[in-house]
Formats: structure tokens, sequence, C-alpha cells
């Protein structure tokens, strides 16, 4: 008699504890701002450390970017210009990050080497900051 009650109760028992389950294999990641819709936000954070970033700005979401030098990127994707020059939208903010003595011919910003791939990732991590 027990038997066949535990027989019919485990499927109920299998069924909540794969629902209630963690479910870590079907995360995804967030997918990227409509502004940069080919980048990768999460390898753009990394980029932000990597080149040292926070070194002259405040960085959202960036261990250890804390610089006061530059402005504080926070709600980056709510502004409108990008250093008073450019319309802030993905392709100036990727041109900016790449050259921004360019845009602005004796800018603080320093030309960093920045390649088009890595503009894009840092742009589309920005652009998450509202």
């Amino acid at each position: 008699m027990i038997r066949h009650r535990l027989r019919l109760l485990w499927p109920v028992g299998v069924t909540a504890a794969l629902l209630l389950a963690p479910s870590a294999c079907a995360a995804v990641p967030p997918a990227p701002p409509a502004e940069v819709p080919a980048g990768d936000p999460a390898r753009g954070e990394r980029l932000i450390n990597s080149y040292g970033c926070g070194s002259c700005h405040t960085v959202p979401g960036v261990k250890g970017a804390d610089g006061l030098v530059g402005p504080p990127l926070t709600a980056f994707g709510k502004r409108s210009y990008i250093a008073g020059e450019l319309v802030n939208s993905g392709p100036n903010l990727q041109r900016w990050v790449m050259d921004p003595q360019a845009v602005e011919p004796g800018t603080a910003m320093p030309d960093l080497g920045v390649s088009p791939t890595d503009a894009q990732d840092i742009a589309a991590y920005l652009f998450t900051l509202d």
C-alpha cells in the first residue's frame, strides 16, 4: 500500500523539483542595446576595466572605476550628447571612443588605441547605463 502511494506521488515530486530548481541552464545573456545591436555589453564592461577608463571616469558596474578627471558615465544611455559635440548614438560613441582627438582636438580624453570591435562592445555596455 505504501509502495503504491509512493509510486503515485513520485511524478508529482519530480515535477515540483524541476519547477523549483534554479534554471541556470536556461539563463540567456541580455540582448545588446538597440543603439549597438552587434555589441557585447558584458565584454564591454570588462574592456572598460582593461583600458583603464575608470582611472578618469566613474562607471557604474565596473569595480574600481571611480575616477574624477572625466565626467561620470552614469545614465549614459539617457544623455543627448557625447563630449558636447556629437549626438549620442551608437556609431558616434564608437567614433569618440576610438579617436576622441579627431572629434574634439585638445580634449583631455586620450587616444587609447581602441579597436573598432572593442569600441562597439564598450559602447554597448555604456548604453545599458540608464
